[in-house]
């Protein structure tokens, strides 16, 4: 008789698949693949040895992250057999999607949660980031995403965003996606800003690591799926943001239109940090 099939994908989400065994977070590989839109496993794990590959060729020891199990299945009345299966660490997974079948669309919201949730778990392991206050943690993500705006700009600007309007309807694409709709004038006024003040410098750090995995994850979809329009482009940016913004609610976190709005800007914190330097220079 068949071996019961594994519940169908649209019921599941990836977190919802998630398994915890003393703390330490896995996935079943027979349990993801139907979740990934792989209704053959054979196929299933073609994609598994290349994110082995893949682990290997990054510096890691597969079987740190491809943990081979077995588990009892129902076969008959009363008859059971072992059935082979993988453990899966979270970087594992995010290998996998990336070595999947780009035709299924499932593989590319995949691509971005995986890969979202692989940076905010780097970001938050970081002793370094865990240590610093929430000033230090603004100034530091607010320098790394105008470094990544930069790239951004450069992988919307081979699709034809190349003029100052076009990139400013670009980024208000993203910016619909992520806050549910509002554009970036409705979020500059929700924050009561003068015109002259840019949204980025009145996040905190949630907020602004929210606007962070959106700018990094654009640029990489921009190249990956190689847009040469800017209405592929814009939306590429709004698709990214909503996916941020889903995985975001996935995680019962608050979405970003809901965050608080800090009292000191990102200029005012530099200036605060300038002068305690010289304060400290001079004592010294």
């Amino acid at each position: 008789m068949a071996e019961i099939e594994p519940s169908q994908p649209h019921k599941h989400s990836f977190e919802s698949i998630r398994r915890e065994d003393d703390g330490a977070e896995y996935w079943l590989a027979r349990e993801l693949a139907p979740v990934l839109g792989y209704q053959d496993y054979r196929n299933f794990l073609a994609v598994v040895e290349k994110a082995r590959t893949s682990a290997a060729s990054a510096g890691f020891d597969p079987a740190d992250h491809f943990g081979d199990v077995t588990k009892m299945v129902q076969i008959g009345s009363s008859a059971q057999r072992e059935l082979a299966d993988l453990r899966l660490s979270r970087y594992a997974c995010y290998l996998i999607v990336q070595n999947g079948d780009p035709s299924k669309p499932i593989i590319a919201e995949g691509q971005t949660y995986f890969a979202v949730q692989t940076r905010r778990q780097e970001i938050q392991d970081d002793p370094a980031f865990g240590a610093l206050s929430e000033d230090d943690r603004r100034l530091m993500l607010r320098r790394e995403m105008a470094h990544h705006n930069t790239a951004l700009a450069s992988a919307a600007g081979q699709a034809g965003v190349v003029t100052g309007l076009d990139y400013a309807v670009f980024q208000d694409h993203g910016y619909r996606g992520l806050y549910g709709g509002r554009s970036m004038r409705d979020i500059h006024m929700h924050k009561g800003l003068k015109k002259s003040q840019k949204i980025l410098d009145h996040m905190g750090s949630t907020e602004l690591a929210a606007n962070l995995f959106r700018a990094t994850q654009t640029e990489d979809k921009l190249k990956r799926d190689g847009a040469r329009t800017k209405a592929q482009a814009n939306d590429i940016h709004r698709a990214v943001g909503r996916k941020v913004r889903a995985t975001i609610g996935e995680l019962g976190g608050v979405m970003p239109e809901h965050l608080p709005t800090p009292d000191a800007s990102i200029q005012q914190l530099e200036r605060r940090k300038a002068k305690t330097l010289k304060d400290d220079s001079a004592e010294d």
